[in-house]
């Protein structure tokens, strides 16, 4: 017997984006600046930290994915800031009766490092979502010169959430 009212959920979310010129690279609601003067390629600000979260939220409900509520081809969600649509997210997961209790994300660039950013992204993120700063994980990795990441072409990143009924 299956139980109808599961008192957690798992989401699991991935993005990534295209490093291109003349963008911004906003990475957990953090400006960064690219060695090359490089950003990442999107309808919003393409914050693929956000992103990866907000479809693991919303997977962990099974309502979809960002493309969903946000569609690319949408003129109003052009150039909007991933944290606000993240609000809107977490507006959908309050309706349904559900609350976040941790979140754990991995980045994937080769450049710029991310390291002395990483405590403003959980920051960012712990204060959007309602979370006390050690229940957000965030790493930064390189793909070693591997795959679109590795060859500086992009920016991905995984994240994963787990929620709990309120």
């Amino acid at each position: 017997m299956t139980d109808s009212n599961p008192q957690f959920r798992i989401g699991n979310g991935y993005d990534i984006h295209r490093l291109v010129p003349k963008r911004p690279l906003i990475i957990g609601g953090v400006l960064l600046e690219h060695p090359d003067g490089l950003g990442l390629e999107g309808h919003s600000d393409a914050d693929v930290l956000v992103h990866a979260v907000m479809d693991a939220l919303l997977g962990a409900l099974a309502l979809g994915d960002i493309g969903k509520y946000f569609p690319p081809d949408d003129p109003q969600w052009e150039g909007s800031n991933s944290m606000i649509l993240l609000e809107r997210v977490m507006s959908l997961l309050y309706e349904r009766g559900w609350s976040v209790s941790n979140i754990d994300a991995v980045v994937v660039a080769e450049r710029p490092k991310l390291k002395p950013h990483i405590d403003l992204m959980r920051k960012n993120l712990a204060e959007k979502i309602g979370l006390d700063f050690d229940s957000v994980g965030v790493k930064a990795t390189t793909n070693e010169g591997l795959g679109p990441e590795g060859s500086e072409e992009g920016i991905s990143c995984q994240a994963v959430v787990l929620l709990k009924k309120s």
